[in-house]
Order: C-alpha cells, then sequence, then structure tokens
C-alpha cells in the first residue's frame, strides 16, 4: 500500500505539467480556512448555486480545474474572488480521471488544511448543518482526532419526467428534484481498502435493473484534514493511507456521517450523457453514461411509490442514511 500511494503521488507530479494557472489566488489562504475541490467540465449553470451553497456553508476557498470548457465556465469561475482556477485541454481518462490533477492541487496548496472535494452536482450535508457551519464540525473532529469523514451519495430525482421540470441558472436543484429512495441499497466491505462500497438508489432501479453490481458507487469519503502523502485512489469512494477509509464503526454503534445529495437526475443529463459518449473519457469506456443515453430517450420516471420527499438532515438519520453518532 506504500508503494501504490507513492505511485499515486508521484503520478500527480507528472501531470501538473497539464495545468495552466488562469487565477491563482491561493496566497489569500489562511492557516484555519477550509477549502473545496472540485474538477469541471461544461458546468456553468450549476455553478452559480453551487458556490452560494457551499460559502453559506462555511467554505473559505475554492480549488477549481476546469477541463477545457466551452459554456463559459472558466470565464465565470475567474471573475469570483475567493476561486483558484486551473485550466487543462489534456485528457480527463489519463489523469485517472481527473485524480491527478485535484491530487497534484491537494498536496500543494491544502496541506494542513480540512478540505471538501465534491463534483458540482453533489451538497454536502452533516449533522446539525442547519444551524452549524462546516467549522464546527472540522474542531469537533479534530478534538476527537478525526481525519476523514464519510459520506452516502444520494440520488434526487424529481416526481415526473426530468425534462418536465427544467433547470434554469442559479435555481436550487432540489426545489425540482427532492424525491430520493430511502432504502434499497447493498453494502459490502472493500477487502483491498477497507472501505464500504454502497450501490442502489434510483439510478441503479432505473438504470442497472438487470447488472445491480454494475451500479455507481455510493460511498465517498469527500471530508479530509489534508496532508501532502495522502492520496485519493478512486474518485473520492477510497484513499491511502487505508486508515482513512475507516469511516464506519465495526465493534458497534456508530460513528457520525454525513450525506452528498447528488442532483444529477435533472433535465440536464441527457445533454451531458451523449457528450460523455462522445469524449469516451470515464470510467469503464463511460459505461454509465450508455446506460444513461440508451434509456433516457424512454423517458423513464425515478419517483414510485416508496420515494420520500427531502426534508433535513434528522429525517436521513431517521432512515439511516447518516448518524450524528456521538456529536452531540
Amino acid at each position: 500500500m506504500r508503494l501504490r500511494r507513492k505511485r499515486r503521488l508521484l503520478r500527480c507530479l507528472r501531470r501538473r505539467r497539464d495545468l495552466k494557472a488562469v487565477d491563482d489566488n491561493t496566497a489569500n489562504i489562511k492557516p484555519n480556512d477550509i477549502l473545496l475541490m472540485s474538477v469541471v467540465r461544461n458546468e456553468k449553470i450549476r455553478l452559480p448555486y453551487f458556490l452560494e451553497y457551499y460559502r453559506k456553508l462555511g467554505i473559505n476557498h475554492f480549488l477549481f480545474v476546469d477541463n477545457d470548457s466551452d459554456d463559459g465556465t472558466r470565464e465565470y469561475l475567474s471573475s469570483q474572488p475567493d476561486v483558484s482556477l486551473w485550466w487543462t485541454d489534456a485528457s480527463y481518462k489519463r489523469s485517472t480521471f481527473g485524480l491527478d490533477w485535484s491530487n497534484y492541487l491537494l498536496r500543494r496548496h491544502a496541506h494542513k488544511h480540512w478540505v471538501l472535494t465534491v463534483d458540482p452536482d453533489e451538497f454536502f450535508i452533516y449533522p446539525f448543518c442547519d444551524t452549524r457551519p462546516i467549522s464546527a464540525l472540522t474542531d469537533w473532529l479534530d478534538d476527537t482526532g478525526v481525519r476523514s469523514f464519510g459520506t452516502m451519495l444520494i440520488d434526487m430525482y424529481p416526481e415526473g419526467v426530468i425534462e418536465d421540470a427544467p433547470y434554469h441558472e442559479g435555481q436550487n436543484p432540489f426545489e425540482i428534484a427532492p424525491w430520493f429512495d430511502a432504502g434499497n441499497y447493498m453494502i459490502t466491505r472493500n477487502p483491498t481498502y477497507g472501505n464500504l462500497w454502497i450501490q442502489g438508489g434510483a439510478r441503479a432501479r432505473a438504470f442497472f435493473q438487470d447488472k445491480p453490481s454494475k451500479a455507481p458507487a455510493l460511498n465517498k469519503i469527500p471530508l479530509v484534514k489534508w496532508h501532502r502523502r495522502y492520496a485519493y485512489v478512486s474518485s473520492t469512494h477510497a484513499l491511502l493511507p487505508r486508515g482513512l477509509n475507516q469511516v464506519y464503526e465495526e465493534q458497534g454503534g456508530e460513528k457520525t456521517s454525513g450525506a452528498l445529495l447528488h442532483a444529477k437526475l435533472i433535465d440536464t443529463l441527457g445533454d451531458k450523457a451523449r457528450e460523455e459518449l462522445r469524449r469516451q473519457q470515464h470510467y469503464g469506456a463511460s459505461g454509465e453514461y450508455k446506460a444513461y443515453a440508451s434509456q433516457l430517450d424512454d423517458k423513464p420516471v425515478f419517483w414510485n411509490k416508496w420515494s420520500e420527499k427531502y426534508i433535513n438532515w434528522r429525517q436521513l438519520e431517521i432512515l439511516g442514511l447518516m448518524s450524528k453518532g456521538n456529536w452531540a
């Protein structure tokens, strides 16, 4: 595992040549700032609300990599004073699906900082997030000696066909997609990295009903007290050193955990799927996007009689999808 981690770190150092600084404002980062890292492509429609949401949560500085967007993403992000932006037209696939770029920037700029690594359609929920800023959570994690914080990715969706509820720039996506699956999840333990592997939910139901083992992974470890020797190895599903993946309790009880509300199943998905099929830059020969593109023309409805409408984090805890653990 040490050798594997060293190889990851060497990869990210080699791939740093892919990145060109557009606006490097990292000199403004203060020692106790909480950072956010994201690799994006053609996400301008999502970014106004994404930034608003995370600023309100308490993120102090954003690190973005723009992978050759042509929709105004780069121009929009470069106008934001709390954003540091890098651009690249290099292969997303050859950069280990963006991990080499984010691992390098985390190594360079996030050492000894709490950092949240998320996609632009992922919205972090944690216990007491409606009354406490994210710094309250990270302070408590520091006090208890915890270095990483786990979440479950929860696919959100509208009540009807996604095209019937178009998303508008700057809009809260959960105004049009407030529903989720309360159950229908499978959990196993990955013997290699020791992380939990969770599958199921709306995308498994709708797109992978014949091959549930091929459904996307829903386990994420997005919040980490970063060290330059750390590296993500599979999206934010797993890290090295392996101990960072121990975000669950093995001896009974529950560790504090959160959720990522996933705003993927909205009307932008069709265009995104077709673009990614053309580019062929995603994991498994873009198999996930092939599944989306092949079935979206049939206008699937994700809602069913077991769907739950999102209220707040306490609802997710009652349903067993996250836990406040011993954080009071």
